[in-house]
């Protein structure tokens, strides 16, 4: 049996390989921790968003800035009136709608009229009648006057002709009464328009029962409900404790609800001369300078009693903002879109109390939000998240 060759067992005693140094190691590993790090504080910077409050951009009126007070109220009408008949009798014909315009004198309805219409056919008839023997009477009277200044008759004979002379007059003045008394009962189942006006309601139908005190069971008083548009004022109720503020011939600025982007000049025209008691109120009639078709009765009103008119270039509206929205360099403001500040540039015009007029921008319609109080830390295109006051 051979001996095994344990030359190839010995171990080769060169120069061991340099291994890596500790610290580089973790110098690496350092770096790598400081770049995950510094990744992480990033995005969170990027997710951070600024709490802030807002205001919304708004428009405003150059006349808010010389409002002495305000008051609400309601439109009506100075000049209105229920229209019915002073005759009793069933409508038979019924000539206007709501909203129908009509004229002063204008027939509106009629009732049924037959039978004092037929009174005042014979009552003519009658005036033909007395009229024709007047005719005759007079004839009779020119002939006996003609005769007897001839001698042929005596003066009995004259007198009798002139007796019945004077009667057929006066039979003709009573059947001229007689006549305009039944066309007075046929004109009271007219009815018509007091003034020139337009038709509010209408209270009753073809077919009612017409009484002038709406007294028997069913019946109806008034026909139609009808106002002069020409007549339109403001009521509104002032306070006692400002009455010294206001005066005969102030003018004001009148809002509808109606309308809310509108505003009607308007002027103080008479104050009621007592005191609501339970309201400690003075009721105040406001009319309207200019005349529009859109305004109605009965519809909510606002009105700013002012210093001062105000001229037609006065009375338009202005985009504006709280003062608190200017950014510090008071010409800018941020305005808040899909959870982000952006910067607009703005031009700063008049102050109206509180309010700033800005320039016209796209950007800044009614109704958008914008940063109020911003800080000097807030950037163009920040995050920010909105919070309530």
């Amino acid at each position: 049996m051979s001996k095994p060759d344990l030359s190839r067992l010995s171990l080769k005693r060169g120069p061991a390989a340099p291994a890596a140094p500790r610290s580089r190691r973790r110098t690496w590993l350092i770096g790598a921790a400081v770049l995950v790090l510094g990744g992480l504080l990033l995005a969170s910077l990027s997710r951070r968003e600024t709490e802030v409050e807002t205001v919304s951009v708004t428009t405003a009126y150059p006349y808010q800035g010389v409002t002495l007070l305000n008051a609400a109220g309601y439109v009506v009408a100075s000049r209105k009136a229920s229209v019915a008949s002073k005759a009793t009798g069933r409508l038979e014909w019924l000539g206007v709608l709501e909203g129908s315009r009509v004229k002063a004198g204008e027939v509106l309805a009629r009732l049924e009229n037959k039978d004092v219409q037929a009174q005042a056919d014979q009552a003519g008839a009658g005036v033909l009648s007395a009229q024709a023997e007047l005719k005759d009477a007079r004839a009779a009277l020119e002939r006996a006057k003609d005769l007897a200044q001839k001698k042929f008759v005596s003066g009995s004979s004259l007198d009798t002709a002139q007796a019945r002379f004077d009667k057929a007059a006066a039979a003709v003045a009573v059947a001229q009464a007689n006549l305009r008394a039944a066309q007075v009962g046929v004109e009271q189942t007219l009815i018509r328009a007091p003034f020139d006006g337009v038709v509010l309601t209408k209270t009753a139908n073809i077919g009612d029962v017409i009484t002038p005190f709406s007294s028997a069971l069913e019946s109806k008083g008034a026909v139609v409900t009808m106002a002069d548009m020409d007549s339109l004022e403001v009521e509104a109720d002032v306070a006692e404790s400002n009455l010294a503020r206001i005066k005969v011939g102030q003018p004001c600025e009148i809002q509808l609800d109606a309308f809310p982007e509108l505003r009607f000049r308007g002027e103080v025209s008479r104050l009621v001369p007592t005191v609501d008691r339970s309201k400690a109120t003075v009721m105040t009639k406001v009319r309207f300078v200019d005349r529009d078709e859109r305004i109605l009765p009965e519809m909510s009103a606002k009105v700013a009693f002012l210093e001062k008119p105000m001229g037609d270039g006065e009375r338009q509206p202005l985009v504006a903002v709280h003062k608190d929205a200017l950014a510090a360099d008071g010409k800018s403001l941020f305005l808040v879109e899909a959870g982000k500040a952006k910067r607009v540039a703005v031009t700063v015009g008049r102050q109206i109390n509180d309010l700033l007029e800005v320039s016209a921008n796209p950007a800044l319609q009614p109704g958008a939000k914008v940063v109020a109080r911003p800080g000097e830390r807030l950037g163009d295109g920040d995050r920010v998240k909105v919070v309530s006051k």
